[in-house]
């Protein structure tokens, strides 16, 4: 008797893969408290801007400008969740085990461009603008 298709796509009982199901909890688990530190380091890129220069973004805080800094926050934690569509494919796969060990690595390199482009934008798009 042949097993039908639907059948075909699901691990067998002997099986070392992971369902889906645990590969997400997995992920949650690693990358939801990273968040924080990955917020915190983008925060300290602005704060440094403002902090350093802090006379010439005086005339820049407003009502205005702050709904915009928190438009940008929310677009770098949107950027941040791209992070689970790389970990859940990789975990799918036959390198899960070794990957685990070493997606720290896709957080710093997430982190640190993360940081490039805050500090990026703040220099070449908002710096120049502001009176």
């Amino acid at each position: 008797m042949n097993p039908s298709p639907a059948t075909d796509s699901l691990p067998s009982r002997g099986s070392t893969e992971a369902p889906f199901r645990e590969l997400l909890s997995d992920a949650i688990r690693y990358w939801e408290p990273r968040r924080i530190g990955y917020n915190l380091v983008l925060a300290s890129v602005t704060l440094g801007w403002l902090t350093l220069t802090w006379p010439h973004f005086r005339a820049a805080i407003a009502w205005q400008s702050l709904l915009l800094l928190f438009v940008l926050a929310v677009i770098a934690n949107v950027f941040y969740c791209a992070a689970y569509v790389a970990d859940l494919a990789v975990q799918a796969s036959s390198f899960r085990d070794s990957w685990r060990r070493w997606r720290w690595g896709l957080w710093l390199t997430g982190t640190l461009f993360g940081a490039a482009l805050t500090y990026y934008w703040i220099a070449d798009e908002i710096y120049p603008s502001v009176s």
